[in-house]
């Protein structure tokens, strides 16, 4: 019975204790993980995120497209309406007091896909993936694309992982 308790007791710390940890997770915008992801040794992956879908999709929200598509829904100004930013901003899908020095305008930053960076953007903790993952690293899968990538969006297409995956790749070549 002691043992059943201690047992317990134990399993109750070590969740507090990683509840307590997550909260720590803060999200710092992709301007900081640009400082070690722009070099082209490393893949410049920063500079392909730039380029893509992703960091301009809370434009996409301004354009006359998504006012029309907006009117039709109800929304009044799709660039601040919670519906529409949870998913073309990663500031504007989660908690506000997560955010350290992210920006709604980054769009669909680096922290979208591989979470919020404070814990592990330094880089002897991103020298170990299994520390880097512990500080609230994630790997980027089929389910995290989906959370915005669903029927829930007015303007969903089939969505094909692996196809889209490759279109948005940036791997470090240094590994």
């Amino acid at each position: 019975m002691l043992t059943k308790r201690i047992f317990t007791f134990a399993l109750m710390v070590l969740f507090a204790g990683s509840a307590l940890m997550a909260q720590n997770f803060k999200y710092i915008g992709a301007s900081k993980c640009k400082m070690c992801h722009l070099k082209p040794a490393k893949g410049e992956q920063y500079n392909v995120w730039l380029k893509g879908p992703h960091a301009g999709a809370m434009k996409t929200l301004a354009s006359a497209e998504a006012l029309e598509i907006a009117k039709k829904m109800g929304i009044a100004d799709p660039t601040t309406d919670a519906a529409c930013i949870k998913c073309h901003s990663t500031v504007g899908g989660v908690d506000a007091k997560l955010v350290a020095s992210a920006k709604m305008a980054e769009g669909v930053s680096c922290e979208s896909c591989h979470g919020p960076g404070s814990m592990y953007k330094g880089a002897s903790v991103m020298k170990n993936k299994t520390l880097a993952m512990q500080k609230g690293l994630i790997e980027p899968t089929e389910k995290v694309c989906l959370t915005c990538h669903n029927e829930e969006s007015p303007t969903y297409k089939p969505f094909n992982y692996a196809e889209k995956a490759a279109m948005i790749a940036h791997p470090n070549p240094s590994k």
